[in-house]
């Protein structure tokens, strides 16, 4: 069965979600419908409708004039087996001694590794994005640098690989959290496939806002791979929540970034100690002072 997809662009959250749910009702109507912020500081939405037949170009025309946005581009995309296509092009991830794989190449695991397993089928955060690459190696270098954390949480945890990494490599529970409930559906599938029952704990919250986390403050190690947004939004909260001494990794931050992130961090206490850049995005260890 063939599949179609219209993608437009506009600025304004507001718009782009108005955009998204006029489309819900053309005909032929959408098997979905997606609306994305561009993670590029450009304030710009993407908008786009996947379909089973041939929009009506004409429909997808006066939709986007009437809310401001650029003409859809409408494409068909071949037939794909999507899950066998993700497990032929994302190959086991290598990050200090943290290896991250699918199923399929569980025989390439080296036995000395800390080994994470991911499922090609939840991509996200499996390890090849700059971004969880990043915090992989981030924790790889704290650990070479002697670091001991007893009380680690993973905020916007996705597949809670980065909980898992700290579940691996010290005794105590991992907190994780994430605001999408699919989300840490997921994470907790993962933690089970990884055999981390009861050494990871997911919760759904947005930030720190949760009773457990309340409780298990102050941290001694915070992740956060998430958007710069947030980050700074986050800021006070990390001050309060992070203990005097204790580290925040940061990253979902794009290269150009970085230095606002750091000036909301240090006005809130902390120092930095690394930044590390793979490819567009950058990954931040901070520690709070003492």
């Amino acid at each position: 069965m063939p599949t179609f997809t219209a993608l437009t662009t506009l600025s304004g959250r507001d718009k782009a979600e108005a955009l998204g749910e006029a489309m819900e009702t053309l005909t032929p109507e959408p098997t979905g419908v997606g609306v994305f912020e561009v993670e590029d500081g450009s304030g710009l939405w993407e908008v786009g409708g996947y379909f089973t037949e041939a929009p009506d170009a004409v429909a997808l025309d006066l939709l986007a004039a009437a809310m401001g946005a650029q003409p859809f581009t409408v494409s068909e995309l071949p037939e794909t087996d999507w899950v066998a296509h993700v497990r032929r092009e994302l190959a086991p991830v290598e990050a200090g001694r943290f290896f991250v794989y699918g199923a399929h190449d569980a025989d390439k695991v080296p036995p000395e590794s800390e080994a994470l397993l991911i499922e090609a089928a939840m991509a996200f955060g499996t390890g090849h994005h700059g971004t969880t690459l990043g915090c992989l190696r981030a924790l790889d270098g704290l650990l070479r640098d002697g670091v001991e954390c007893h009380n680690a949480v993973d905020i916007g945890c996705g597949t809670a690989v980065l909980a898992m990494a700290a579940a691996k490599v010290w005794p105590e529970t991992v907190l994780a959290s994430d605001i999408d409930e699919v989300a840490v559906d997921v994470a907790e599938a993962n933690v089970r496939a990884n055999g981390l029952e009861g050494r990871v704990r997911c919760v759904e919250a947005a930030g720190f806002d949760h009773p457990e986390l309340a409780a298990a403050a102050p941290f001694d190690l915070v992740f956060a791979n998430i958007l710069k947004g947030p980050l700074i939004a986050l800021a006070p909260d990390m001050a309060s929540h992070i203990q005097p001494g204790g580290y925040a990794i940061l990253s979902g931050i794009l290269n150009p970034q970085a230095d606002e992130v750091v000036a909301h961090y240090t006005q809130v206490g902390f120092n930095l100690l690394s930044r590390d850049e793979i490819v567009d995005w950058t990954t931040l260890v901070l520690r709070k002072i003492a």
